[in-house]
Parts: structure tokens; C-alpha cells; sequence
């Protein structure tokens, strides 16, 4: 069984939806620490030539508390966001067939932050035809108290996982000799660079998988998750 790990994140780049695609089981992290610099709760999308940030505004709370702790601020109205991506692809060439499922997902009533943001994750992996089982990481029984690899290695063997495939960004952190001593595989996935037509500007990459999905058809996003990557 072939495993991935992640916080939640609102919208993120595509990288992320290939990392879920290329495992059978995904948990998502929800009893983790929200970090105010890290982009649980914001992402970029092109408006007016540039990337720009778009974020879900939070309740003010103390800094210590976990992603499912903490809840949208009462100042957080779907409708505006909405107004903001209508204005920055509303003639974009998928934004007819694409902009539908945004305001389905941004318009929930949810007002938890890790609910809000896990629902906007599985309900677009529907739409892109992604079957991978989801995991809350609460729900697992493990020592929670575990960090970094050591809580990785209690997932995999409470999960029963032979492979764990991480993002490439967690090659220094994590030992494939330590792995293998507990016979799980080790992989690191890549995104392969890639352009596409941006209106008529100069392509900004690693956005938010909304702009993705603006300018490429459903089919074509999925073939660039399914394929566009490799294992190393």
C-alpha cells in the first residue's frame, strides 16, 4: 500500500494533488500546529498580469493551537473571494466549466478551519476523477506526541504502508536507510516544469491549482497529475 502525509492546504499548486494521486491512502494532518508563515490558509493566483495572495481570514486565537482548533473569521464572506477569482479568470477559457465547482466548495458553511479547507481537498480530488482514501490524522492511533519522521514510520506501520512517497521538499529530512530498516520504500515525488498559456503574458508558475484549472481543460489537468512527475 502506497502512503502520503500533508497539512492541509487551501487551494494549493498541483504538486500537491500529484502527491495524492500517486497513493492508494493520504492522511491529512489535522491535530498539527497551524503556522501563521506556512500556507495552510492562503495561496496565488494571477491577477492582472502578477501573482497575487488570496487568503481564508481566521479568528484571532492563541499561536499554539492546532489546525483544527481554529475557525474562520466572522469577517470571511464567500461571495467576496469569489468576486475576486470572477474578476482575475472570468475570460480565462475553462473559468464556464470550472468556476461552478469553486463556488460549490467556497460557499460552505463550514466554519472549522481544518474541515473547511480537507472539504475544498476532497471534493475537488471528485471532480478530477482522483480515487485515493482520505485519512484524518486524529483518527489514527498512534503516539500523537511523535515528531517528524518518527511520527511518519508510526503512521506507515499503524497504516500498514510499503511505500511512502513524500514531497520533494522532505528529501534532507527523512533517511531511506531508516525505511527500509522497517521495510517501507522511500520516494520523493517531482513535479516535471510545465508551461501554459496564461492570457497573453508571461507564465507565472506554481500557482494555485485554480489557475491551473482555468486555463487547461479537466482532462488535460488530470493527464498533468497522472503523469507529469517522477519518483526519485
Amino acid at each position: 500500500m502506497r502512503l502520503a502525509i500533508m497539512q492541509p492546504y487551501f487551494f494549493p499548486y498541483i504538486g500537491y494533488f500529484q502527491l495524492i494521486s500517486s497513493v492508494d491512502k493520504i492522511v491529512i494532518y489535522d491535530n498539527v500546529k497551524y503556522t501563521k508563515k506556512g500556507w495552510i490558509n492562503r495561496n496565488r493566483i494571477l491577477v492582472n498580469n502578477k501573482d497575487v495572495v488570496f487568503s481564508l481570514p481566521l479568528k484571532k486565537a492563541s499561536d499554539y493551537l492546532t489546525i483544527s482548533e481554529r475557525s474562520l473569521a466572522d469577517t470571511f464572506y464567500p461571495n467576496e473571494l469569489l468576486s475576486k477569482i470572477h474578476g482575475a479568470y472570468g475570460k480565462a477559457p475553462c473559468f464556464q466549466s470550472f468556476f461552478p465547482v469553486l463556488e460549490s466548495i467556497i460557499s460552505s458553511k463550514e466554519k472549522n478551519l481544518f474541515l473547511y479547507i480537507y472539504n475544498s481537498i476532497v471534493e475537488l480530488c471528485k471532480y478530477l476523477g482522483i480515487k485515493t482514501e482520505f485519512i484524518i490524522s486524529s483518527h489514527v492511533s498512534i503516539d500523537h506526541a511523535l515528531k517528524g519522521q518518527e511520527k511518519v514510520l508510526a503512521l506507515c506501520e499503524v497504516l500498514q504502508a510499503r511505500k511512502y512517497i513524500n514531497a520533494i521538499g522532505g528529501v534532507e529530512l527523512y533517511s531511506k536507510e531508516t525505511f527500509r530498516e522497517k521495510n517501507i520504500e522511500l520516494k520523493f515525488i517531482k513535479t516535471t516544469p510545465f508551461e501554459y498559456k496564461q492570457y497573453n503574458n508571461n507564465f507565472i508558475p506554481w500557482l494555485s491549482i485554480i489557475d491551473v484549472m482555468m486555463f487547461n481543460s479537466c482532462d488535460a489537468v488530470r493527464e498533468l497529475i497522472e503523469t507529469n512527475y517522477e519518483l526519485i
